[in-house]
């Protein structure tokens, strides 16, 4: 998308303190690499674990994934109209996991009402490896961590979710305070590139 001439906005969820902040850092590590394309990167870390105690607590287990991103989708458009953004923009490819079968994104992007788009979503994971390793975004990508959608995941996730199912489980769920706490407790960093901040980086 920068290379189109675009100016991204990153958002990274964690869940903090239920994981470690190991993936907090890699995102930033990653939106630092990226502002060579951008000369800079503006990133939003946003506390998740709220929310996703609720999807856990009161929704079925199969499908807590699915809620998981519906409900970060929904916070990635209130901020992108915060940065009076356009489109939202995933990594999404078909098939690569569970919460990506056709069906999956359909219900999930169902959930916001602002155009997604999905640069790589016809790509396999050998051809993202390999743009990965051209951008140097590879070896920072692989560093161990916990991703906050690999928390409390059931081991046989939905893979062809029904959207009045899950319209039916989000409306026993009382999410109006955790979801406002995540957008006012995320924190908002600047990352420049090497260049900008003379720091001497070798990619």
């Amino acid at each position: 998308m920068s290379k189109r001439g675009c100016k991204p906005v990153f958002v990274h969820f964690h869940s903090f303190p239920y994981t470690n902040a190991e993936s907090q850092e890699k995102a930033k590590q990653l939106a630092r690499l990226l502002s060579h394309y951008s000369l800079r990167a503006k990133i939003y870390l946003v506390p998740f674990a709220e929310v996703q105690r609720h999807i856990m607590v009161d929704t079925p287990l199969e499908t807590r994934v699915i809620l998981y991103r519906r409900y970060m989708m929904r916070l990635a458009e209130q901020i992108a109209l915060r940065e009076k953004a356009r489109v939202l923009v995933t990594g999404d490819s078909v098939g690569q996991v569970a919460s990506q079968t056709i069906e999956n994104i359909d219900v999930i992007s169902r959930a916001v009402r602002m155009p997604i788009l999905r640069p790589v979503i016809g790509d396999d994971k050998v051809e993202i490896i390999d743009l990965a390793r051209k951008i140097g975004s590879y070896d920072i990508s692989i560093q161990p961590d916990q991703d906050c959608c690999s928390l409390f995941v059931p081991r046989h996730p939905e893979t062809k979710a029904n959207l009045i199912e899950i319209e039916k489980s989000e409306a026993r769920l009382d999410v109006a305070e955790a979801m406002k706490a995540s957008l006012e407790g995320a924190q908002v960093l600047l990352e420049y590139p090497s260049y900008a901040t003379r720091e001497v980086r070798q990619f």
